[in-house]
């Protein structure tokens, strides 16, 4: 498979002998992007990629027939002797592992397997250090086709997010509310033939100040005039299996934007385009950028402007077969994401200031290509004016 071509390409550079992906009870999602079965899976098993070779992979005999047609060497155990003496045999000789493990849960999304599993490795042989490189490396590359996915998913969601400014403005009169709006979008996703888990953020003024905040239909603020309105919305295309774009757009109700939030839209789009004219930059200057730089360049922007302490999350997100997803997150705030930005990944740009009274984001979807990073959805430039 590409996938393991890909991963020993990475291994063979790195030095690193082999990649040990261990998944129980689906814990590590990792495992499933690396290969499949046929049904459920109820043992824990162990799949193994050295750098050079064929990989191997260690289930229960319960398990065995689910993965017959995987095309990897199946190894069998039944008892916990048997699995540790399996276990031990193909890593025999073995320095050093990558697994899904960062040291002290540096990087949550990278830990994903328990602290007795690394030392059970650790106990046959092997040091452990993390596949957090090689993860994104062998999994988190987009095909052409994943990225014409997401293009299309992506000018879905810059249609439907001005639909509902203008659905917003339209009934504004009568009487509109954030759970309507959202209810609307969520109407024109199965029109499009789009879907996301959950979402719309659709959010008034200072709720717009709770990133995460969802309106329902027993709890929902009245739209009107004068108010501040931030819209969140992202998606995927049906049928599963594409990979999502994720936006964020405000708009005000009324003639003109008052002059506080406009001030505060201003700071926050220059971070987001300080943080993209940051990585083009570097890549134009051959170098790579971890996922803290770039979340440092917006968080300083920000807070030389005053607002530093209102910035109250990572600069972004991996986008992926999960709106969060599993690659580098452009994070030095939350976590310090030492992954490197590399060629074929997707991930947010998403500066926020909140404030008490409102809250502004401005969310967009890079994709790090090999002729470098662009913006792969719409981009907001000025705050959308719902006159009613």
């Amino acid at each position: 498979q590409e996938i393991y071509r890909t991963a020993q390409e990475y291994l063979t550079q790195e030095g690193i002998p082999g990649w040990q992906v261990y998944d129980y009870r689906h814990a590590n999602p990792v495992f499933w992007l690396v290969i499949s079965s046929s049904g459920h899976v109820t043992r824990p098993c162990y799949f193994y990629l050295p750098a050079q070779g064929y990989p191997s992979l260690l289930v229960h005999h319960v398990d065995a027939g689910k993965f017959a047609d995987s095309g990897v060497n199946v190894l069998v155990y039944s008892s916990r002797d048997s699995m540790l003496a399996a276990l031990g045999e193909l890593l025999s000789g073995v320095s050093h592992v990558a697994m899904e493990y960062s040291p002290e849960n540096t990087l949550p999304r990278v830990s994903r397997v328990d602290a007795g599993t690394v030392e059970l490795v650790r106990t046959l042989g092997p040091d452990v250090v993390s596949s957090a490189d090689l993860m994104q490396y062998a999994t988190h590359q987009w095909t052409p086709e994943q990225l014409a996915d997401h293009r299309t998913t992506a000018d879905k969601l810059g249609m439907i997010v001005n639909e509902a400014f203008a659905y917003t403005g339209k009934y504004l009169e009568s009487g509109i509310d954030e759970f309507h709006v959202a209810e609307f979008i969520r109407k024109r996703f199965a029109e499009e033939n789009i879907e996301s888990p959950d979402g719309p953020i659709v959010a008034v003024n200072s709720n717009a100040s709770d990133p995460h905040y969802e309106p329902s239909a027993d709890q929902s603020t009245q739209i009107q005039k004068g108010d501040w309105l931030l819209i969140d919305l992202w998606a995927k295309g049906i049928p599963d299996g594409g990979v999502f774009a994720d936006i964020t757009w405000v708009a005000y109700i009324g003639e003109t934007v008052p002059q506080r939030q406009q001030e505060v839209f201003d700071i926050v789009i220059g971070a987001r385009d300080a943080a993209l004219d940051y990585l083009k930059e570097a890549h134009s200057q051959g170098t790579s950028v971890l996922g803290w730089q770039a979340d440092q360049v917006a968080r300083e922007y920000i807070s030389s402007r005053g607002y530093g302490e209102y910035f109250t999350h990572r600069l972004g997100h991996s986008i992926g077969f999960e709106v969060h997803s599993e690659a580098v997150n452009l994070d030095g705030f939350e976590t310090h994401d030492t992954r490197n930005i590399i060629p074929g990944i997707c991930f947010s740009i998403e500066p926020g200031i909140y404030l008490p009274e409102f809250g502004v984001r401005s969310e967009i979807d890079v994709f790090m290509s090999e002729d470098g990073p662009y913006a792969s959805t719409p981009v907001q430039h000025e705050v959308v004016l719902i006159k009613g």
